[in-house]
């Protein structure tokens, strides 16, 4: 069933679901399901519509799906984002404690 390249498109997932256990799972103790699909959706909410994405030119992925051809300006001139202005946004979105903001570091 594996067609020639399918390991490629399974890079992206694989990097994705690292990205939300090392920024979302792993940070909370998530008590039941209700929790942890509060929790995801929140994440995922924030990941698609606030966090800038060096891949694709520090602009989110909602930005890119609907066309938005302007280039995010929340990146830093240096070329690297942190992640301290996402967790502003991010602790009201997903209602995360930002005790564990290090962890984040690029």
């Amino acid at each position: 069933m594996d067609g020639k390249g399918r390991y490629s498109d399974n890079i992206f997932v694989e990097r994705l679901w690292r990205t939300v256990k090392y920024e979302e799972v792993y940070l909370k103790a998530y008590s039941n399901g209700r929790e942890a699909k509060a929790g995801l959706d929140g994440y995922f909410h924030f990941y698609n519509n606030q966090r800038p994405h060096q891949a694709l030119g520090y602009r989110t992925p909602a930005e890119v799906f609907n066309g938005d051809s302007v280039q995010s300006t929340e990146h830093p001139t240096g070329g690297r984002w942190s992640p301290n202005r996402a967790l502003v946004n991010l602790g009201n979105t997903a209602g995360l404690s930002l005790n564990n903001a290090p962890i984040l570091s690029y």
